[in-house]
């Protein structure tokens, strides 16, 4: 599909963010947050049957910087373009569905920064939450994104490519941005912590796992699936990263019947609407400049 972004609104530059999701009512949550505030939002399409299965699926699988970019151009967008909010705060937001697992959201953000220029991307979804630290309900802010499988089997264990030698599996988003997200939300989003959420290709489906992955990370509190291929494509276009998820189930035992999809949805949509989007731009501006002078 070939997409033209919305073309910049005259006048002052405004700071821009990206938020990637994996499916549509993920996106339809955050949108709900953003116009909360009296938002202006593009078009966005009802949930359709098509839309709750996809939300259906990625929750199975998880139960288990600058001034404003000028007009983008044409872009083969992998699953569509993203909509657009005009954010009451002075932030234009667009949020993006860019598909499950860790390549397709690492494909689709690279495909948005080549397209326009932001000041923070973030990845946002549901997620699979560590008992008891995070329950059903949570809302996680990542202090690391953590690749949890990448890597190889030795006869001592699991080795990550960084082990390896052969790469990184860590980001760190700003502290600072990540301390004033949390306190922003506490008033408003139910439980909020703060830890390391780690991304998967094959969700975790026994206490077995859970246990070894809660020993090899002690700050572990959620996983997901796409964190860590959004921040290797915002490093590799040398943009701040951020991560939020809400708890939809526990991570272990696969049991449906504890899964709570629409309530993870709400508590994201609730995040959204409470997030004070111009300090969380400036603390993670401020960040990257003095990573700069490092």
């Amino acid at each position: 599909m070939t997409a033209r972004l919305p073309d910049e609104q005259s006048g002052p530059a405004r700071a821009r963010l990206l938020v990637v999701v994996a499916v549509a009512p993920e996106a339809e949550a955050v949108l709900r947050g953003l116009t909360a505030a009296g938002a202006c939002a593009s078009p966005s399409a009802p949930a359709t049957a098509q839309a709750t299965a996809q939300a259906a699926t990625h929750a199975t699988a998880h139960a288990s910087a600058g001034p404003a970019a000028p007009a983008a151009p044409d872009v083969r967008w992998p699953g569509g373009a993203p909509d657009r909010v005009e954010h009451p705060s002075g932030v234009t937001v667009d949020v993006l569905a860019g598909g499950v697992g860790p390549a397709a959201a690492a494909a689709a953000t690279a495909t948005a920064l080549t397209a326009a220029r932001y000041d923070l991307v973030v990845s946002a979804g549901i997620a699979g939450g560590f008992a008891p630290q995070a329950p059903v309900g949570a809302t996680v802010i990542a202090e690391h994104i953590v690749a949890a499988d990448l890597g190889a089997e030795t006869p001592e264990g699991f080795a990550d490519v960084t082990e390896l030698g052969f790469g990184t599996v860590r980001h760190t988003p700003a502290p600072a941005a990540v301390a004033l997200a949390a306190e922003a939300l506490a008033a408003v989003a139910g439980p909020v912590l703060t830890g390391t959420v780690l991304t998967v290709s094959t969700v975790t489906g026994s206490a077995g796992r859970a246990a070894e992955l809660a020993a090899r990370h002690p700050r572990v509190a959620a996983e997901a699936m796409e964190g860590f291929g959004v921040a290797e494509a915002a490093a590799r276009h040398g943009v701040p990263v951020f991560e939020l998820r809400t708890v939809s189930n526990p991570v272990g035992p696969r049991d449906r019947a504890a899964w709570r999809i629409g309530d993870a949805l709400a508590a994201l949509e609730r995040a959204f609407a409470a997030l004070p989007y111009p300090e969380l731009l400036t603390s993670c501006r401020n960040a990257s400049k003095e990573a700069g002078r490092g």
